[in-house]
């Protein structure tokens, strides 16, 4: 399955907004394909206000976070791998979602696997259903 933290992020977005309150982002700014205004990174942290009136061409996809925005007036496009969201929450009440490791999440920490070669037989995964043909 594809992982939920795009799914969740869009929907919790949607939801801090539908009550009035500012939506906030934690990343991870360490991670590689960040791109964030490294001035205001603390901690190998920062928070990034994605509300509306903040950030232009907002776009939360299966990769990641993008838009447009300004940081101390210089204008700025900005790209957050999915794998390097820690939390969405309201400024306003701190209610949101912190993310943790989600099965089918690739390790941000690891680089990805080679393909495997086409000769390999598909391996099995016990417990799930599967059909066959029947003569």
């Amino acid at each position: 399955m594809t992982p939920s933290r795009p799914y969740l992020m869009r929907a919790l977005n949607e939801w801090i907004l539908d009550n009035h309150c500012t939506p906030y982002v934690l990343v991870d700014a360490g991670i590689q394909g960040v791109q964030v205004p490294q001035d205001y990174v603390n901690n190998g942290q920062i928070v990034l206000n994605v509300s509306p009136s903040a950030v232009q061409n907002l776009l939360i996809n299966q990769d990641g976070l993008s838009f447009s925005a300004r940081f101390g007036g210089v204008p700025m496009e900005v790209y957050v791998p999915i794998v390097a969201i820690l939390a969405i929450y309201a400024r306003e009440n701190g209610q949101g979602m912190v993310f943790g490791s989600e099965a089918g999440a690739p390790d941000p920490n690891q680089p990805p696997e080679p393909p495997k070669p086409d000769d390999e037989p598909p391996k099995k995964s016990s417990g799930r259903p599967s059909l066959s043909v029947v003569k």
